[in-house]
């Protein structure tokens, strides 16, 4: 057997070897004087990582801005819509319109919408004239 034979101090890195041909690659395209097509890639990959996280970011902004949470006017079902939208009430199936402040219900021109309002009356006794309770 041979003692100097370099097998015996060997490195395993996966995956090594591929970064070392992707370094090797791009140090021959800038030794060439193709070092704009790198800078390229390069922008091309970093486009690629950050614009889907962008890309979440502005989605959660629009929607804060954009979405409507409330309870429907007729039966105070929760209702979720997008602002400036109809809507149907999932319980009642109302057709709603989504506004800045909560929803409305979507009637013709002319229409008076009304809220009733229950009134409890206590009854007091009625007396007779003369008579007093002190």
């Amino acid at each position: 057997m041979n003692q100097n034979n370099f097998n015996q101090i060997r490195v395993n890195i996966p995956g090594l070897g591929c970064w070392l041909i992707v370094l090797g690659v791009i140090w021959l395209l800038g030794a060439a004087g193709l070092g704009w097509l790198v800078k390229s890639l390069a922008v091309l990959v970093v486009l690629v990582l950050v614009a889907p996280v962008l890309g979440f970011i502005g989605l959660r902004f629009w929607l804060q801005r954009n979405l409507v949470q409330g309870p429907c006017p007729v039966c105070n079902t929760g209702l979720t819509g997008l602002k400036g939208g109809e809507t149907r009430c999932i319980n009642c199936g109302t057709v709603l319109q989504t506004g800045s402040e909560g929803f409305s219900r979507v009637t013709e021109a002319g229409t008076i919408d009304v809220s009733a309002v229950e009134i409890t009356v206590e009854a007091q006794p009625i007396l007779p004239e003369g008579d007093d309770l002190r």
